[in-house]
Formats: structure tokens, C-alpha cells, sequence
């Protein structure tokens, strides 16, 4: 039998530059940018070191990368020499406190994000780290923080594994600016001011800064919205709700205001959101000369790429204003979508690679059925600020284009080499209920056998924190195993739900375990509930208070009580027997941190 040729070890000058030999293979003396990161070096469109590095790239930059640097010795990232125009900072995909820590606090075994998974190759707060031995290694050299971890604590915010309030990240890094967001734009923005010799980085959409207090007291704040200061925040920590609602609200780049916050005598001062990257110019973010490998000087696998290497990105952005999740906070509420010929041919180059089996493993992105969805597209919406376009309804003015969802599916699986076309990212079940041409090709043609859904819970008033929908989990499953059937197919739903959120008590996850028992289901996993830097779910945790009433509201806090929780929705040995014939005997429970991976809603 024939059998694809072994492929060949990657070249790499197709890379980014990791070392002094990769930059002078490309005729490079000098680099105009090095980012650091806490990920391994992966030349992929879904790791944001090497997006923004391809991004400067294609407008005639050069860029290297220093990927997960020995944080205790300096020359670890001093190899490529000191950097023209500025050196880009990035804890990785997670907050590196995420991807060291668990729910528990205890220091976990892997990191998905480094070659074999091994832990302990990023410091904890790795951005601060990071920043400050940029300040030693390349004094005078503008230093940019961005990725998720700036973006979730670029004011002052409640960290749950040293359980205290932390202050701006830019108190502690002395960063020059932080790029919070997606970041194309404004890296760009400021590569070209720095270019043209102009070092004034101020007022760039999607941008914070940290003031002097010179500057501060020279600048004139009569239009920006005052956040709650870090005083005011150390002395009474009900002013966390306020800070946080206020941020969110204003995550809009139509109507959102310029955000300050004092720290004594200095400012944080944060601009408006960046306008979401759409149309032909998304597609050309992903249409970058991308490797779609890891950098050939790794010998093991990176886990987190091996997951999605054969998935394709379509969409961006969430519009679900979930409490717990940091995707809005990170990517925007605000939606925006790939066309279906620039994903079809993304989907036949990577059919091209002596890798690939003729499974695309996923088609998503934050919530795959939102993909072709539109939001901020009437008037309404430009003088919106709702957190959630999804809740406690869907809006009127929310688009959703089952025609180009239904082209979507149906143009990948056509594509030459292509055998299967699977859907892995999480569904908003609300939206399928209401889109049943698209809810059933889904379902018959891109499951493969395992659909992951997020109901989260089953309490009503633990939803309602949530910002989740109630009611339609048992709907959605009637219809995926309706459709199911009907197609001849035997699949099963992989649903999360949270254990331990504020507000829940053993008296409310009896909601969920009533629930399961009663449809006899069998869940190997709990997602035991982080409160994520700047959420609406971490403000809850820390003051005790609704996030819509702010009433008082009970939370779990120590490690016995959050156990009992996790338990009551595990199986005990004798019951998992006994249901193992069940058809949702397959679903289980993927553990957090779930959202910060932006794969599920």
C-alpha cells in the first residue's frame, strides 16, 4: 500500500528568527522587533506571538522571537542583539498564572503551550517578569506588553491564586505602552511612529498607558470615565463591582470612553477598544505565510498545538458577556468573520501537508455556530452598551446568516483531500434552536461522535450570574439526538458545567446533580470555577455581592467545600457501571480553564 513520503524536517529561515544564525540565514544584521513570549515559538495564526510577528513581518519589519526564556539569566534573551524599534511582551495564549496553577493552587503537571508539555518553562506573571528583564537587557528600548494576561490586568484587578488585589500590570512591568485586544492594528501603529523617529505612543485605540506623575497632572480627563483608584479599591473592596462593570460596559470601540485610573499620584490611562479586524482584512491576517508548525528546533510536540494543527480559525470576537470567561474583556464582543473562499483555501494548503490525514478537525473560534453573525452593524448597536448581545435574549439587532453558516460547512467538505470536516469548538444551543437547517447539518455531518456543549448549569439564578440562557439545554439535547437518529449515528454530548461558582452552594449544584441523575449521564470531569483577572465572576468572588444586584450572595472559598461540590457530580463506581450503556455514557467534562483557550463559550 502507498504511503505519504516522511516529511522533512522544516527549513528555518521560513520561521521567524529564534537565533543569531536563523537571522543572519535571512542577510539580517539587526531586528526592528523581538517579542518574547511564554509559549513555545509555534508558526500558527492561533499563537499571538507569532500573528503580530507575521503582521510586522508582511509591512517589511524584521522580527525574531525569544520563546520561553530562562527568566534568571539576562542573555537568554539578548542573543539577536538589541531591537531597533521596540521589543513586543507576551505571557503566551493563557495568563501564565492560569498555565501554571489550578483551581486548587496547586502547581499543575503540564503545559500545553511547551515542547512535551513540561511545566515550570514560564515564571509566574510572566509579562512583569518578562518586561523587567527587557528594562535591564535593552535600556532606552521601547518595551510593549500585550496577550492575555496584559489584557485581563491592565487596571487594577483581584488575583485569585495570591487571593489580593494587584494594581494596573503597568505598575509593575514599566512598559512604555499595553497593547490590550487582538493587537494587528495597534503593533502596527506603533512600529510605524517608532519608524518615523516619533516616540509620542499616545492616544492609539487599544492601548494603556501609565502616566508620570508629571503628565498626569498636566492632562486634562474631563471626557474620560474615573475609575474607582487603587486607594479607593484597598480601602472598601465593594469598589471592585463598580471598576468592573464600568470596564466592560466600555468595551465598545463605537461608544466606549477613555478610562482612567489614578495609582497615587500616576494615571492609568486606557483608550477606546480597537475597531474589530472584518472582512478582506481578516482574511488577510490568516492568509500570512504561516509555517503551521512548531520551530524545527523543538524535537518533542507542543500539546496545545497538537490539538488544533489540522483546525481552521473562521471567526472572532464573542458576543456572550459570559461573567466567567475573558474572551470579551480579550477578543471583543463585537463579531467578525472570515469569508468562506478564504477559509476554503486555507483548508486546501494545509491538505497539501504530507501530515495531513483528510480530517479538518475543527472549524471555530470562540463559538463556532456564530460564525457569519453580525453585530455593531446598526445604528442601535453603535450606542449599545450591553455586555452580552445573547442575554437575558438575543437582541433584535443580532444578525445570524444560516446561509452562509450552511456554505460554510458544506465548502470545507467538498474541498480536494478533504474526507471529514469536524465542528470541536463549543455551540451556543440558544442560536441552534433557532437556525434547525444549520443545527442539522452540524449535527449529521460535522460530529465527530463527540459534541461539546455548555450549558454550565442548571439553577436559574446561578445562570443568571452566569449570563446564561436557562431552559435550553434539554431542548438542544432532544434535537441533537433527534438528529442523531435520524442520520443512522450513535453520538454523545460533551457538556461543562462549573462547580463552585459565587453564589452556588451544595444547594444549587443539586440542580445539576438532579439532573444528571435523572437522565442517567455520566460525567468523569468538573470545571471547578477560576475567577479570571477583571471578570464579572472574580468581582463576585472577591466582594461577595451579585453582579446584578449587588446583594449579598454566598461563595465557596475553602478547598473542603469546593470538593464536596465537584463531587456530587461524579459518578461513584457502582452507578458509573451501571449506566455505562447509556448513549450519554460518553460525555465528560473538560477541565478548566476552558474559556481562556478560546475554543469554547
Amino acid at each position: 500500500m502507498a504511503t505519504k513520503a516522511r516529511t522533512k524536517p522544516a527549513n528555518p529561515t521560513g520561521f521567524l528568527p529564534m537565533s543569531r544564525a536563523e537571522m543572519e540565514a535571512k542577510g539580517w544584521s539587526e531586528l526592528d522587533v523581538l517579542i518574547i513570549t511564554g509559549d513555545a515559538y509555534v508558526d500558527h495564526s492561533s499563537f499571538g506571538a507569532a500573528m503580530i510577528g507575521r503582521v510586522l513581518e508582511a509591512e517589511g519589519y524584521r522580527v525574531g522571537i525569544v520563546a520561553q526564556p530562562d527568566w534568571t539569566k539576562i542573555e537568554s534573551i539578548t542573543g539577536m542583539g538589541v531591537p531597533k524599534l521596540f521589543v513586543g511582551v507576551t505571557a503566551g495564549n493563557l495568563d501564565s498564572m492560569v498555565s501554571n496553577y489550578t483551581a486548587a493552587r496547586h502547581k499543575r503537571k503540564e503545559d500545553v503551550y511547551s515542547e512535551d508539555g513540561t511545566p515550570g518553562k514560564r515564571p509566574n506573571h510572566a509579562a512583569i517578569v518578562y518586561s523587567q528583564m527587557c528594562r535591564r537587557a535593552f535600556p532606552g528600548v521601547p518595551v510593549v506588553l500585550g496577550g492575555m494576561e496584559a489584557s485581563m490586568r491592565r487596571v487594577a484587578h483581584y488575583d485569585y491564586w495570591e487571593d489580593k488585589l494587584r494594581p494596573s500590570i503597568m505598575a509593575d512591568t514599566k512598559a512604555d505602552i499595553l497593547v490590550f485586544g487582538m493587537g494587528e492594528v495597534a503593533a502596527l501603529e506603533i512600529a510605524g511612529r517608532l519608524k518615523e523617529g516619533n516616540k509620542d505612543l499616545s492616544g492609539i485605540r487599544g492601548t494603556t498607558m501609565f502616566l508620570g506623575a508629571k503628565a498626569t497632572a498636566a492632562a486634562d480627563f474631563k471626557n474620560c470615565i474615573i475609575l474607582p483608584s487603587w486607594e479607593d479599591l484597598q480601602a472598601d473592596k465593594k469598589h471592585l463591582m463598580r471598576l468592573t462593570k464600568v470596564v466592560e460596559a466600555q468595551q465598545t470601540p463605537y461608544c466606549g470612553k477613555r478610562l482612567v485610573q489614578m495609582h497615587g499620584s500616576r494615571a492609568v490611562l486606557q483608550e477606546p477598544p480597537a475597531f474589530p479586524v472584518d472582512g478582506p482584512d481578516l482574511d488577510a491576517l490568516y492568509e500570512l505565510p504561516f509555517m503551521r508548525l512548531a520551530h524545527p528546533s523543538y524535537r518533542g510536540k507542543v500539546p496545545g498545538f497538537a490539538t488544533i494543527k489540522d483546525s481552521v480559525i473562521v471567526s472572532r470576537g464573542c458576543a456572550g458577556g459570559c461573567t466567567f470567561c475573558g474572551l470579551g474583556f480579550h477578543q471583543g464582543k463585537f463579531l467578525s468573520s472570515r469569508s468562506v473562499e478564504s477559509v476554503n483555501k486555507e483548508i486546501r494548503k494545509m491538505a497539501e501537508s504530507d501530515t495531513f490525514r483528510g480530517t479538518v478537525a475543527d472549524l471555530g473560534g470562540p463559538t463556532a455556530n456564530l460564525y457569519a453573525a453580525k453585530n455593531g452593524h446598526v445604528d442601535a448597536c453603535k450606542s449599545c452598551h450591553r455586555p452580552s448581545c445573547l442575554w437575558p435574549s438575543i437582541c433584535p439587532h443580532f444578525d445570524i446568516d444560516e446561509g452562509e453558516q450552511l456554505k460554510l460547512l458544506r465548502g470545507a467538505r467538498s474541498q480536494p483531500g478533504v474526507k471529514h470536516v469536524f465542528v470541536q469548538s463549543g455551540i451556543r444551543m440558544d442560536v441552534a434552536l433557532r437556525t434547525p437547517e444549520y443545527t442539522k447539518e452540524l449535527v449529521q455531518h460535522h460530529v465527530s461522535g463527540h459534541m461539546k456543549v455548555a450549558p454550565e448549569h442548571m439553577h436559574p439564578e446561578v445562570l443568571r450570574r452566569m449570563r446564561k440562557p436557562a431552559g435550553d439545554f434539554p431542548a438542544f439535547m432532544k434535537k441533537f439526538f433527534e438528529l442523531s437518529e435520524e442520520a443512522g449515528k450513535e453520538q454523545y454530548l460533551v457538556p461543562y458545567f462549573i462547580s463552585s461558582f459565587p453564589g452556588c452552594t451544595e444547594k444549587e449544584m443539586g440542580a445539576v446533580e438532579t439532573f444528571l441523575k435523572e437522565e442517567k449521564w455520566n460525567l468523569q470531569q468538573v470545571q471547578d470555577f477560576i475567577p479570571l483577572p477583571m471578570t464579572g465572576s472574580a468581582a463576585m468572588y472577591y466582594t461577595g455581592l451579585d453582579i446584578n444586584t449587588e446583594q449579598p450572595i454566598p461563595v465557596v472559598r475553602n478547598a473542603g467545600d469546593r470538593e464536596r461540590q465537584k463531587r456530587m457530580l461524579r459518578p461513584n463506581p457502582v452507578h458509573e457501571a451501571r449506566i455505562s450503556g447509556s448513549r450519554r455514557s460518553g460525555a465528560q467534562m473538560v477541565s478548566e480553564p476552558g474559556p481562556q483557550l478560546d475554543t469554547v463559550d
